[in-house]
């Protein structure tokens, strides 16, 4: 294997720090003492690098750190800017504040708060307070409302359904076109019972209670029993 000067000037930090492969080892070493250029080149080095081994390590000033982190990142308030900023990155900090945002949203929502126009009063405490208070009354009012007006309608239909399955009973609830009724009769011929009479007036109440609060249902009811 050959070697030349330009490989001596290349693989010379390998030469130093022990790096070279027994091969090139042998083929530098046989080169550098044959060489006249060469041999003064890696001699003195070698002898710079001896002495630099001799000397006694520094210790580097607590400073240095510091320094060198500023003249390459800028200064130590702009490092914890930046660093408070990667922070901000971070997938559990921006599920955190998008949640924290959409729990405001809802509760100035709840509260009546005005979107379209905002002003600085409606975000009091007394007045988010006086809001929410307002509207949890509303909809417990509503709800109330709504229960009581499912149970009648439940109870009509009951009633109606109860009637619609006993003929004899639907027949006993059926007006009949009579000028006159005299009491304890259904029509002017045969009389009926008082258990058939009282439960032909109470379904009578509830039809009139039905057309008071769901005309629209009453209507269908109506057209159902023509059909």
């Amino acid at each position: 294997m050959t070697w030349t000067c330009e490989q001596t000037d290349a693989r010379l930090s390998d030469y130093l720090d022990g790096l070279l492969e027994p091969a090139e080892q042998t083929a530098f070493d046989h080169h550098v003492n044959g060489c006249g250029r060469c041999t003064p080149l890696v001699a003195g080095v070698s002898q710079v690098l001896t002495s630099l081994h001799r000397l006694e390590q520094v210790e580097p000033s607590p400073r240095l750190v510091n320094a060198i982190l500023t003249v390459t990142q800028g200064p130590q308030t702009w490092r914890n800017a930046k660093r408070w900023l990667r922070g901000l990155q971070s997938p559990r900090f921006v599920y955190g504040a998008v949640s924290v945002a959409a729990t405001i949203v809802l509760l100035l929502t709840a509260t009546g708060f005005n979107w379209r126009r905002p002003k600085l009063a409606d975000l009091a405490p007394a007045t988010i307070y006086r809001n929410a208070d307002s509207g949890l009354h509303r909809v417990y009012a509503r709800t109330a409302k709504f229960v009581s007006d499912l149970r009648v309608v439940y109870e009509i239909q009951s009633r109606i359904n109860e009637t619609e399955q006993s003929p004899a009973m639907r027949e006993d609830t059926i007006p009949r076109s009579s000028p006159k009724k005299e009491p304890g009769r259904t029509d002017n011929s045969q009389p009926s019972s008082p258990k058939q009479q009282n439960r032909a007036d109470e379904i009578g109440r509830n039809l009139r209670v039905l057309a008071c609060e769901f005309p629209t249902l009453i209507g269908a009811l109506a057209d159902r029993r023509v059909s």
